[in-house]
């Protein structure tokens, strides 16, 4: 698929983009390489493989799923100015 200059004006006009004659056949050129590209990559025979998730067949190390702080809610709270049925009371910002 090759792009016309009146193809790159109508996607610069959809785009809000301003191009001057240079900047589109610059662009032309462009567009035409990256959908060039592209067919290059829907031409390779994918039949019989397997889809991946990521190029690299990597496992992510988990950690055990543990608790490791203590409830310290009580202290947090002792310390607040304000605070009522275990919620922070702060001043009302938007009237």
């Amino acid at each position: 698929m090759s792009l016309t200059p009146e193809d790159v004006s109508r996607i610069a006009l959809l785009s809000r983009i301003e191009l001057s004659a240079a900047e589109r056949e610059s662009t032309r050129g462009q567009l035409n390489g990256i959908l060039g590209f592209i067919e290059q990559l829907q031409a390779v025979d994918t039949a019989g493989i397997e889809p991946m998730a990521h190029a690299v067949d990597v496992v992510q190390r988990l950690r055990p799923d543990v608790v490791t702080e203590s409830d310290r809610r009580a202290d947090f709270q002792a310390v607040a100015p304000e605070t009522e049925a275990g919620l922070y009371l702060v001043p009302k910002v938007i009237e």
